[in-house]
């Protein structure tokens, strides 16, 4: 479904990637791993639309999409929920999910809600709160509603954990296993090592703007390398 291949991107005269290549297959989790600064946010953001690579090629479904303008991506499917959430804290939770249909999946508004409500029964109780007044897990929780709006075909989840306790970070991780579970294809960004490659099929490593480890999550969770760098085993 998504092909990334060689990427070199950055902001202006700084290069932040260094031919990164990875894909996501239909129906398949792939947990993006790496620190801060590693380069994830920077894949996202061109994937995105929202910055032009350098070099390098980004296809989706077999249509090239280097460098194509955001609002083109949206359109495809390729739906992204950002780090920190990004939501409207001066409108109602119903408001901002209203918004996450505004380009794509508009004509269904109303099903799609009672599938975000599905999966997020706690939105339905807080439909006339300003989403400012949220709970940290409450706002992720509707971040991802949103994104649900626009009927993502890839929906990209940019550090979704970030600021959660531990048990809504439990919490989180399986709501996105059951996204996944109705067959929707998610592109996993992290830092939160062990609960991602839990929950994914596959993995990639990132660090310094560089793949330095990918494969089937299951054998990454047992490399050497990776529990050194990642988990201090």
């Amino acid at each position: 479904m998504l092909e990334v291949r060689d990427l070199e991107a950055g902001y202006g005269a700084v290069q932040v990637l260094f031919g990164v290549s990875l894909d996501v297959a239909d129906n398949e989790i792939v947990a993006l791993l790496g620190s801060n600064g590693a380069g994830k946010s920077t894949l996202n953001n061109n994937v995105s639309g929202l910055y032009a690579p350098f070099a390098g090629g980004i296809r989706f479904d077999g249509a090239d999409i280097t460098g194509a303008p955001s609002d083109r991506i949206v359109a495809e499917g390729i739906i992204q929920v950002p780090e920190g959430r990004k939501i409207f804290p001066n409108m109602t939770v119903r408001e901002n999910l209203e918004m996450g249909g505004y380009r794509r999946g508009r004509p269904r508004r109303s099903q799609n809600i009672d599938r975000v409500i599905r999966v997020f029964p706690r939105l339905e109780e807080r439909f006339s709160q300003l989403a400012g007044t949220l709970s940290g897990g409450e706002q992720q929780m509707l971040a991802i509603g949103r994104g649900m709006m626009a009927e993502p075909r890839l929906l990209i989840l940019d550090e979704p954990s970030l600021g959660l306790s531990p048990l809504l970070v439990e919490e989180m991780f399986g709501l996105i296993r059951r996204l996944h579970e109705e067959g929707l294809a998610i592109l996993l960004v992290e830092q939160n090592v062990v609960q991602s490659l839990a929950l994914a099929d596959r993995a990639y490593v990132i660090e310094n703007g560089r793949i330095t480890l990918s494969g089937p999550a299951a054998e990454l969770i047992e490399n050497p390398e990776l529990k050194k760098s990642y988990l201090g085993l």
